[in-house]
């Protein structure tokens, strides 16, 4: 059993793993936690003394497998929350990570598990992300960033790069959602800004919130 504070920073090493090439540095870790980089260090050293992360000096963290496996059932745990908020207690989308970073650190593993059964086994989050399963395994699929489509291109909204609460209501507000159908209309090559339809709505669209919104492909 893990400390909540433990817990925190190997989720968060986790996803910094996600976008790195290499080991995460100590500086990203403190600006993901909002923290000092001397906190980092001391909680580093924790971490690796339980064999759940390896330092290299100069180049940063990696997680063990047994700290990555950690890591996925805090995720899973939170993510599967998410799910229940939004499905069974009517939250909105933008209204469950709070909740979900406190519910997330029960360590009742048949809670969980009893959990993911109420719920029906959901593969995907509210917001797009993948769960993992009770073996740490992760379902991937195919997406790109509506930014990346052209004129003339229809594709279906699966996840948000961006989570935060301002974008989720924007999103809102909308009527943009997973699951909804998003109709290109017209792309700006210079400013990357896209005319997008949804529904009967026609809505113009920067290149910032174009570029924080996952979709796959209709084909025609």
């Amino acid at each position: 059993m893990y400390s909540l504070s433990e817990e925190n920073y190997l989720k968060a090493i986790y996803h910094l793993e996600q976008q790195a090439t290499a080991e995460v540095s100590t500086n990203a870790i403190a600006e993901r936690m909002q923290t000092k980089a001397s906190s980092v260090t001391d909680m580093i050293k924790k971490l690796a003394d339980k064999d759940l992360l390896t330092y290299k000096k100069y180049k940063g963290v990696s997680l063990t497998d047994s700290g990555t496996r950690t890591a996925l059932r805090i995720i899973r745990k939170h993510r599967l929350w998410e799910v229940f908020l939004v499905e069974k207690l009517q939250f909105k989308w933008h209204q469950v990570h709070d909740l979900a970073e406190q519910l997330e650190h029960i360590q009742s593993q048949e809670l969980v598990n009893r959990l993911d059964d109420f719920l029906g086994n959901p593969q995907y989050d509210p917001h797009g992300d993948p769960i993992p399963d009770s073996e740490g395994n992760i379902k991937r699929r195919d997406k790109k960033l509506l930014g990346q489509l052209e004129a003339n291109q229809s594709a279906t909204c699966i996840g948000v790069k961006s989570a935060s609460d301002d974008f989720l209501k924007y999103l809102s507000k909308n009527n943009i959602g997973i699951g909804s159908k998003l109709n290109v209309q017209e792309a700006e090559p210079f400013t990357g800004a896209l005319t997008v339809k949804v529904g009967e709505t026609t809505l113009f669209l920067t290149k910032e919130i174009a570029n924080n919104i996952y979709v796959t492909l209709i084909k025609s």
